[in-house]
């Protein structure tokens, strides 16, 4: 198995992630292993004695040897809206069987459901044209389209196994739609919100604090190493996914038992997407949201009594002195 360089765009979500609301509809043939496991996290495992009562258990998508003229396809549903920047077809694992070219389609359902899309009742669109795949690799493509979609199609060519697509992009919401008085969570990835920064994620990524539902484990959060220094503290950066004002906080230690932290403070800012680099440098005046409050372990604290509920575009949320924090919501509204 090979692992190239990522591309800058693999910092950017997972349109096509299950765990963000991803769903494969639709597939030509997945005898071996099923469609769903292409929008699974991570890039796949192999298990060298497991085997299925079809053949060889593999963590991916895998359709049987053709032996009639054609190839197989995939419909995807992406978890919302959105324009793509590029994607990662990965073949980790998949050596002697992996398809030796693809491609891929999209489309946007302007309101229509998953059957219209089946049924062809939108134009599909080639946004990746027919390329090669290398065996057991992340093969990544930029895509350059500028045009917000709902679903992909993936053909692979002539049949094979993927292990993983990742569709990377950001999301297209339209907030002409969103009501001046509707209540809605700014740091949803759903609704295009971003972790960008952070000082640490040592056991677990800064993106899993804004994903939907609660955390399935100890691994779904953001969690910092053991910091041995004296009055350390632990600060992740999230750009909402609007401008707005903020009615309540939810901060979600869910399955952070030994390990949550003592307390947190939450402080917001106004800035612009273009100034970003100066919360590298700390040049920004934070104003205090919820002040430094103790937390409880494997807990859903809802805090609605703050300090300043702006509006912001961004908020800094500092943990003492380290821990782990399974999720944070802001809801608000939009200014």
């Amino acid at each position: 198995m090979t692992e190239i360089i990522a591309p800058a765009f693999t910092k950017m979500i997972d349109l096509a992630a299950e765990r963000l609301g991803g769903k494969a509809l639709y597939c030509t043939d997945d005898f071996f292993a099923e469609k769903e496991n292409l929008l699974k996290p991570g890039r796949g495992i192999f298990i060298a004695d497991k085997y299925t009562d079809r053949g060889k258990w593999m963590d991916g998508w895998e359709s049987r040897r053709k032996r009639v003229p054609g190839h197989d396809w995939c419909v995807i549903r992406l978890a919302t809206e959105g324009k793509i920047s590029g994607v990662d077809i990965d073949t980790n694992f998949f050596l002697g069987n992996h398809p030796p070219f693809a491609s891929i389609e999209a489309c946007n359902s302007l309101g229509g459901n998953d059957e219209d899309v089946l049924n062809d009742k939108f134009a599909w669109k080639e946004i990746l044209g027919k390329s090669p795949l290398n065996p057991g690799s992340q093969n990544f493509y930029e895509i350059k389209d500028n045009f917000p979609y709902t679903h992909i199609r993936l053909h692979i060519y002539p049949d094979g196994g993927v292990a993983r697509l990742k569709v990377y992009g950001e999301v297209s919401k339209n907030w002409s739609l969103v009501k001046s008085d509707q209540e809605i969570d700014l740091a949803a990835a759903i609704n295009g919100a971003r972790s960008i920064l952070c000082n640490d994620m040592f056991f677990s990524h800064m993106d899993n604090l804004i994903m939907p539902g609660r955390g399935v484990n100890m691994g779904d959060g953001w969690e910092t190493k053991r910091n041995r220094t004296p009055n350390n503290k632990d600060w992740v950066i999230v750009r909402l996914a609007h401008k707005g004002t903020i009615d309540k906080l939810l901060v979600d230690t869910c399955h952070f038992k030994g390990n949550y932290p003592d307390s947190c403070l939450i402080e917001g800012c106004i800035i612009d997407i273009a100034d970003e680099d100066k919360l590298k440098s700390g040049d920004i005046n934070w104003t205090t949201v919820l002040p430094q409050t103790k937390l409880q372990a494997d807990h859903e604290h809802y805090f609605d009594q703050l300090s300043s509920k702006g509006p912001f575009t961004h908020l800094r949320l500092t943990i003492f002195p380290d821990g782990g924090i399974s999720r944070m919501r802001v809801f608000g509204k939009k200014s």
